[in-house]
């Protein structure tokens, strides 16, 4: 037996703006993943997992949870179904914003403003870019996008709408639509998943002031709570690196009550960690499963046994 568990993370199945692959690329990667962690691994719910490590009771070998951020349409419409497949539960972190259609997903309008673009050149202060060739836009977009990932949520979002304005993107309909309702919700805990917060705008936490980090966590709990008439007690920090969340947050999060927080830290959580900063690996489907938590696994192998690595050699 071992305490160590591995949580997985996933966005999007399909190719989107901001996530762009060949078309049908995606759903096969996805479902090539799922295989392997069929074969190797023992997938249990978070709320399972955390209630294991909570009791003192020890993780099956190979213990991996699988999650989902942000909510989009296809985790629901391809995801779900082949999840089923496998009999795996996952959790779902979800946006109140997004799910009311009342806030827009940034780094897609962004994304897809880059995108299609017919302004020759983008002034972003003293810098200007020109867009002049498709590197040259994707240079741009990229530095753009890393600058307003340092911005509070409502500057960041009147700097992509400005940035979009003066890119003059051509109209288009890709990308409507990309995120789930609250009918999509329910009916993934209808499916017996589970749903997480992740915040009420997808805000960078650790740039807000710590009342509005306190309002992002208590609304997006609340507005969860009273849509979908379950309690929410996990949740997964917006962007979450090390530099997007700080000492507040986590104790904003263990004083709202929840149980535990994920990250996008690589890397096993344990009883032995916080629960307010647990290490997950973020995948792409189109990543080759093996190859991405190789040195997670490697790490811990002395601790997990045999059966890892086999999961890594493959």
């Amino acid at each position: 037996m071992s305490n160590r568990l591995l949580v997985l993370g996933w966005h999007n199945i399909d190719p989107t703006p901001g996530f762009p692959d060949p078309p049908g690329v995606g759903r096969l990667g996805f479902a090539k993943q799922l295989r392997t962690i069929a074969r190797f691994a023992n997938v249990l719910s978070l709320g399972d997992a955390l209630g294991r490590m909570e009791a003192g009771e020890p993780l099956p070998p190979r213990a991996v949870v699988l999650t989902f951020d942000d909510g989009y349409l296809d985790n629901l419409e391809l995801g779900v179904p082949m999840l089923a497949e496998h009999g795996f539960p996952a959790t779902f972190f979800l946006v109140p914003g997004f799910l009311s259609g009342t806030v827009g997903a940034w780094w897609e309008d962004l994304s897809a403003a880059f995108e299609r673009a017919r302004a020759p050149r983008l002034a972003v202060g003293d810098t200007v870019y020109e867009l002049a060739s498709p590197a040259a836009r994707e240079a741009a977009h990229a530095a753009v996008r890393a600058s307003v990932k340092g911005l509070d949520h409502a500057s960041r979002v009147a700097e992509v709408a400005r940035v979009a304005e003066e890119l003059d993107p051509a109209p288009t309909s890709v990308g409507e639509g990309l995120f789930m309702d609250w009918g999509g919700a329910k009916s993934l805990l209808a499916a017996g998943h589970e749903v997480g917060s992740h915040t009420v705008t997808h805000a960078i936490l650790e740039r807000e002031t710590e009342a509005g980090q306190l309002a992002e966590l208590a609304d997006s709990r609340r507005e969860l709570e009273s849509g979908l008439g379950i309690p929410i007690d996990t949740l997964a920090f917006p962007n979450g690196s090390a530099s997007d969340y700080s000492a507040t947050t986590t104790r904003l999060v263990s004083e709202l009550g929840y149980r535990c927080a994920v990250t996008t830290r690589p890397g096993l959580a344990g009883p032995s960690g916080s629960p307010y900063e647990m290490r997950r690996v973020i995948l792409t489907p189109t990543d080759d499963l093996s190859t991405v938590v190789s040195k997670t696994w490697r790490k811990a192998r002395s601790v997990v046994g045999r059966g890892v690595s086999a999961l890594t050699s493959r």
